[in-house]
Order: structure tokens, then C-alpha cells, then sequence
């Protein structure tokens, strides 16, 4: 069991203009504000970034699943879409809410196969897709410094 715990880790360096230089795997993102917060938009915004993530690690399930119960499909795709009322994070409104108020998580599958069946492989996505079981169930964050 032990062999199965991975820390995992994200890394950032502070750049210019209010942005944040990202590694990954293969390329660097640069990260800066949404433009409805002032950015430029020519930088990624980490709250796309984490529907971005969503939508992969969906969208890599998904297709596990579907090889795992060997359903066939043409085409499928996965997308993530939620609101932000910016005016919580630029303190305009105490009231408001920081972060998304709600996430959705649509998944468009051109197959023949029937619905309990897709019914069955949506459930399955859902209970091991990481990212959609982390944001279901917030872990508990540390901060260091």
C-alpha cells in the first residue's frame, strides 16, 4: 500500500507584470490575472488552468473507463465550465464569495451503446477522476513559509 502514496507537486516563479511562470511535464505556463481582474489575457489564468485540469484528468478517465468496460465510441470530449464573481477576490464585496460558485462537467460521447451502460461509465469517471473527487471533497491545505 505504501508504494501507492505519490507526493505529487506544482512549482512556481513570481515574474513580471503580475505573473507567475508555471513547470510542468513538457512546457512552461505563464500565469497572470483574468482579464475581467485586470490582466491582459495573454497569460493563463490559473482559474481556466483549474478547469483545464478538470476537463484532462476527466477527460483521461473517461477514456480508461471506457477501454476497461470496452465501450466503443466515434468521438467523445470532455469540458468544464463554472462562474466567478470577481468582485469576492478584488474586495469589492465582503459578501461575495471567493472562487467558484459552482463547477460543471459535461462529457459528449458519440457511441451506440445504451444509456445504462454510459450511465455506468459517467458514474465510474466521476468516482476516479482525481482532480473531480478532489474538488468534490476538499482536502485539508497547509500553508508554509
Amino acid at each position: 500500500p505504501a508504494s501507492a502514496v505519490f507526493t505529487m507537486h506544482g512549482e512556481g516563479t513570481l515574474g513580471d507584470n503580475i505573473t507567475c511562470l508555471v513547470q510542468t511535464n513538457t512546457t512552461p505556463i505563464l500565469a497572470g490575472l483574468h482579464p475581467a481582474t485586470a490582466g491582459s489575457g495573454k497569460e493563463a489564468c490559473s482559474g481556466d488552468m483549474l478547469l483545464q485540469a478538470l476537463a484532462a484528468c476527466a477527460g483521461v478517465t473517461l477514456n480508461a473507463v471506457a477501454t476497461a468496460m470496452e465501450i466503443p465510441y466515434r468521438k467523445a470530449s470532455v469540458r468544464a465550465e463554472g462562474e466567478v464573481d470577481f468582485r469576492g477576490t478584488l474586495g469589492v464585496s465582503k459578501e461575495v464569495p471567493i472562487g467558484f460558485t459552482n463547477i460543471r462537467l459535461h462529457f459528449d460521447i458519440d457511441t451506440d451503446e445504451p444509456k445504462d451502460k454510459i450511465d455506468s461509465l459517467i458514474r465510474l469517471t466521476e468516482r476516479y477522476c482525481v482532480v473531480y473527487q478532489t474538488l468534490k471533497h476538499p482536502p485539508e491545505i497547509a500553508t508554509k513559509y
